[in-house]
């Protein structure tokens, strides 16, 4: 992918201001995006959102310097393609293709490196935004915006969009290799996360990459990985082969750079199941470009909308079922009373895990987590029978108590139910009202708490 160059990325600036002053004032804005990776409803704003449409590329690559500017609705698998050949990554490369590198930053985002880099927005240097206010400020955490650069994460639009993103960059080589670890007991997986996480190495082997899947409590595997400069053989998880299932049957494995970053993309981690891709079959005659999280994404969209499955359902006699699609950030001293909790009430595996932490003290006041502490984020995505004598929507209220219980927090990109009280509490609401009256004071982007719980 070729860069853009600024000349290019300032016409795009000028078309998305344009844009935000054409919206009358009171009505809804939007951007107007091809893809979402979001699972709560999106507002309706009308046939036309912001105009975006030029800002969807790398603007430039400094190799020496390790940086890349980035425009905000340039995705992952766009900016992977123009850093690799540099023997460069992001510091956190999110699990799907067609994130946004804006959409990382504003609505957070993790990856296998956050044991040691944390979450995207960890990374960035300055940022580029369009304010509530229509105009452009340059937020770092060192200037007159500071405010604004702190309260941006997890902020999800409501306070502006970013256009342009200064990043920091890392060496990865051709190749990962792979570790796959077989823990008969939960506890004893997370001894082996806090051991990676003090040290930095497992069975004297450095470790650069680091997540975790649980089948069942007897049964999880912990993913270690080493950016070593070897070459050889390497896996495909592209064809009939899946790589989820590969960790129950492979003690080690190697992958090209380009295949690890995406190898959770081809079957939507594991959830590609409900499509029947992973049928031998229907996996012969589904076009391997098509096997992808935006075209599962794009077929869950319809579902919604027309719900054609649900209805077979119903006549076949089946319950309705709730939707359970969550990441959760737990504190890695009660993941495992999370664990057992959720195995003992929720029916769905298997179970992602990706350890994390804060990369420095800096405080992220809309997403608030202790500096020093390790994380796990816990990733389930499915749906659970509506069982007699509840309602749709119980069991993601039990998950957002239990997980603040233990004094976690879920990320707000699918369904939330919390009161105001609970969300404000949770959620820096402090912060982030100085930060709308400041740069929204007319208030002209929707609230946070009503874009992400809305009337529920």
């Amino acid at each position: 992918m070729n860069p853009k160059g600024r000349p290019e990325h300032e016409r795009a600036v000028a078309t998305l201001r344009a844009s935000y002053a054409a919206v009358p004032d009171g009505s809804p804005v939007r951007l107007a995006k091809k893809t979402s990776n979001l699972f709560r409803p999106r507002s309706a704003a009308g046939p036309a959102g912001l105009d975006v449409s030029g800002l969807d590329g790398v603007i430039e690559i400094d190799p020496l310097a390790r940086t890349a500017d980035v425009q905000g609705m340039c995705t992952y698998e766009d900016l992977v393609d123009a850093t690799l050949p540099h023997g460069l990554m992001p510091l956190v490369v999110p699990q799907l293709r067609t994130i946004t590198l804006g959409g990382a930053v504003t609505g957070l985002g993790i990856e296998a490196t956050s044991w040691r880099h944390g979450l995207p927005h960890e990374s960035v240097i300055e940022l580029d935004v369009l304010t509530g206010a229509g105009e452009i400020v340059t937020a770092r955490p060192d200037n007159e915006h500071a405010a604004l650069f702190a309260a941006f994460p997890n902020s999800l639009g409501s306070l502006g969009y970013a256009t342009r993103l200064r990043i920091e960059l890392q060496p990865i080589t051709p190749q990962v290799t792979l570790r796959n670890i077989r823990f008969d007991g939960v506890e004893d997986l997370l001894e082996a996360v806090a051991e990676v996480m003090r040290t930095g190495r497992w069975d004297g082997t450095d470790v650069d990459v680091m997540d975790g899947v649980v089948f069942r409590p007897e049964e999880s595997y912990l993913v270690l990985g080493e950016f070593a400069g070897g070459t050889g053989p390497a896996g495909d998880y592209t064809g009939q082969s899946i790589y989820y299932q590969s960790l129950r049957s492979k003690a080690t494995d190697r992958l090209t750079a380009y295949d690890y970053l995406w190898r959770w993309d081809t079957d939507w981690f594991w959830c590609s199941a409900a499509f029947g891709a992973q049928q031998p079959l229907v996996r012969r005659l589904w076009p391997a470009r098509l096997r992808r999280s935006d075209v599962y994404h794009r077929i869950v969209r319809l579902e919604n909308r027309f719900g054609v499955a649900a209805r077979i359902d119903r006549l076949r006699g089946n319950p309705d079922r709730e939707r359970v699609v969550q990441d959760v950030e737990l504190p890695l001293a009660h993941t495992g009373e999370f664990l057992e909790w959720f195995t003992s009430n929720v029916p769905m595996a298997p179970i992602w895990l990706c350890p994390l932490r804060l990369r420095s003290g800096t405080a992220w006041p809309l997403y608030p987590m202790h500096a020093g502490e390790p994380y796990v984020n816990v990733g389930f995505w499915g749906t659970v029978p509506i069982v007699p004598g509840t309602t749709d929507g119980d069991v993601n209220r039990a998950i957002e108590e239990k997980v603040s219980e233990l004094g976690g927090h879920k990320s707000l990109y699918s369904d939330a139910y919390y009161d105001r009280e609970t969300f404000d509490r949770l959620y820096g609401a402090e912060a982030y009202r100085a930060a709308k009256d400041r740069y929204d004071p007319g208030h002209r982007l929707t609230d946070l708490y009503d874009k992400v719980v809305g009337r529920r």
